[in-house]
């Protein structure tokens, strides 16, 4: 699957593990604050069903992004996650302005659920570049957003990697306020597994989106874009975001 974003203005990083992204880099940024954005999608056999509307989601999201009296100051990372293809860095941490959400490759469902590798990196590379723009002195809180439709079957890390990460956010000073929101559609089979996970890594909501529809996804799509909105409003206040409902 191609990745987007691995021009001359994009750094690659390593957190350890096999895992890496890419951010845009530090001395190119041209505003004082941001909000890291991870979206997070899974893209395992079972949604097979309904790839070409997760894709039309996904899309819409990150556009309507773009209508954000705040869009200037969003740095977005999307990545897909399944065993075949671990977790797959789309782009990394760019500004909205460079995101082109029509050029991302179309989703081929395969494999099983890599959920919590899939956390482990959104979490941990937010925390890394948060650190690094915090170091030098850019206001930063983030927003980690995961849509699945089954629970963990194939990780290398464990949930307590996760809610490490989830703590280390805050309390070791990375980032001024993180968000961190699982979505499940088509869940209702492992709705206690998805919620066992949010209450033991420590993750802000699990959402459990119901079937799939049209209608449902697309809500689902603004849900993420009014999301990212609140929680990139609330930087600078020294907390999260107050307003993020926790139904759709």
């Amino acid at each position: 699957m191609p990745r987007l974003g691995t021009q001359s203005d994009m750094q690659t990083h390593a957190l350890g593990g096999n895992f890496n992204f890419q951010g845009a880099r530090i001395d190119n940024l041209g505003a004082t604050e941001y909000t890291l954005v991870t979206i997070a999608v899974d893209t395992t056999g079972s949604v097979s069903g309904f790839a070409s509307e997760l894709d039309m989601m996904l899309a819409t999201a990150v556009e309507a992004c773009k209508k954000s009296p705040r869009s200037d100051n969003l740095l977005v990372r999307v990545i897909f996650f399944s065993s075949m293809r671990g977790v797959d860095e789309i782009h990394g941490f760019k500004p909205l302005a460079e995101i082109d959400p029509q050029a991302y490759p179309k989703i081929n469902p395969g494999g099983a659920t890599p959920l919590y590798d899939a956390c482990f990196s959104g979490i941990a590379a937010m925390n890394l570049y948060g650190k690094q723009l915090t170091d030098q002195d850019f206001g930063v809180n983030a927003i980690f957003i995961a849509v699945t439709d089954g629970a963990n079957n194939d990780s290398k890390t464990s949930v307590s990697m996760v809610a490490q990460e989830i703590k280390k956010a805050v309390s070791g000073e990375l980032v001024e306020s993180l968000v961190s929101l699982l979505i499940g559609i088509n869940a209702s089979g492992c709705a206690s597994e998805l919620q066992s996970f949010k209450n033991d890594a420590g993750l802000d909501s699990y959402i459990d989106a119901g079937d799939v529809t049209k209608g449902k996804l697309a809500k689902i799509a603004g849900f993420i874009s009014q999301s990212i909105s609140s929680q990139s409003q609330a930087l600078g206040t020294g907390g999260p975001s107050q307003h993020i409902s926790a139904t759709i």
